[in-house]
C-alpha cells in the first residue's frame, strides 16, 4: 500500500461532459433537458411519424364529394362539346364541322350493331333463315364500309370549301369512326338535327 499525496479530481473534457449529461437524461427521462421539456422515446416519436397528416374523416369526405362533382361536370361539358372539356383530338372549329357532317345525316354504320345483336340472336335458329342473316349481315357491313367512304368523299370536298385546307391527318378515320356509333352513343353528342345544313360554326 502505498502512501503518498491525495489523488486530484480529474477534470472532464467539454465532449465527456455532453456525454455524460446525455447518459444522465436517458436513465432519468423526467428531467429537463436544454429545451425545458422531457426527450421523448423512440416509440412515441415513431408513433407521432405515422400519424396521417389529414386527421379529419369529415375533410376527407369533402374532398371526395368535390372531386365528384368536379368529375361530373367536366363529363357534362365533354358530352356537350365545351372546348374546354373535350380531349385535344375533338377540340377546336374543324374537328367540330367534321363532326357535324356526319350528325346531320343517316349513316348505315350506325345500325350495323343492332343488326348483328339481331342477327346473333337467329344464330341460335337451325334453319335455312338463320343462314340468310348472315348472308345479309355481311352485306350490311360491306355496305357500311362503301357508305362510311362516300361520307369522308363528301365531307372532304365540303371541309376544303369552307376552310381552304385540306383536313388534318387522321381526319378520315375520325369520320369514318363516328359514323359507325350509335348516334346516342357519340361523344360529343351531335350538334345538329338530321338533315340540317353543313355550315362552319
Amino acid at each position: 500500500m502505498r502512501f503518498g499525496k491525495k489523488s486530484e479530481p480529474v477534470e472532464l473534457t467539454a465532449s465527456q461532459s455532453t456525454s455524460a449529461e446525455q447518459e444522465a437524461a436517458v436513465a432519468d427521462p423526467s428531467r429537463p433537458q436544454g429545451k425545458g421539456r422531457p426527450t421523448p422515446k423512440r416509440r412515441e416519436a415513431e408513433a407521432a411519424n405515422r400519424r396521417p397528416l389529414v386527421q379529419s374523416g369529415a375533410t376527407t369526405a369533402e374532398q371526395k364529394a368535390k372531386m365528384r362533382a368536379e368529375r361530373a361536370r367536366a363529363r357534362e361539358g365533354m358530352m356537350r362539346g365545351d372546348e374546354k372539356y373535350l380531349m385535344e383530338r375533338d377540340r377546336g372549329p374543324e374537328r367540330r364541322f367534321l363532326r357535324d357532317a356526319v350528325d346531320r345525316r343517316w349513316n348505315v354504320g350506325e345500325i350495323l350493331l343492332p343488326a348483328m345483336v339481331v342477327v346473333l340472336a337467329l344464330s341460335f335458329i337451325p334453319s335455312s333463315f338463320a343462314r340468310l342473316t348472315f348472308v345479309g349481315a355481311y352485306a350490311l357491313i360491306l355496305l357500311g364500309v362503301v357508305d362510311g367512304w362516300l361520307l369522308w368523299k363528301r365531307t372532304r370536298s365540303q371541309f376544303v370549301k369552307e376552310f381552304g385546307k385540306e383536313p388534318g391527318r387522321g381526319s378520315a378515320w375520325y369520320v369514318v369512326l363516328r359514323s359507325f356509333q350509335m348516334r346516342a352513343s357519340r361523344v360529343p353528342r351531335p350538334a345538329v338535327a338530321r338533315g340540317d345544313e353543313l355550315r362552319r360554326r
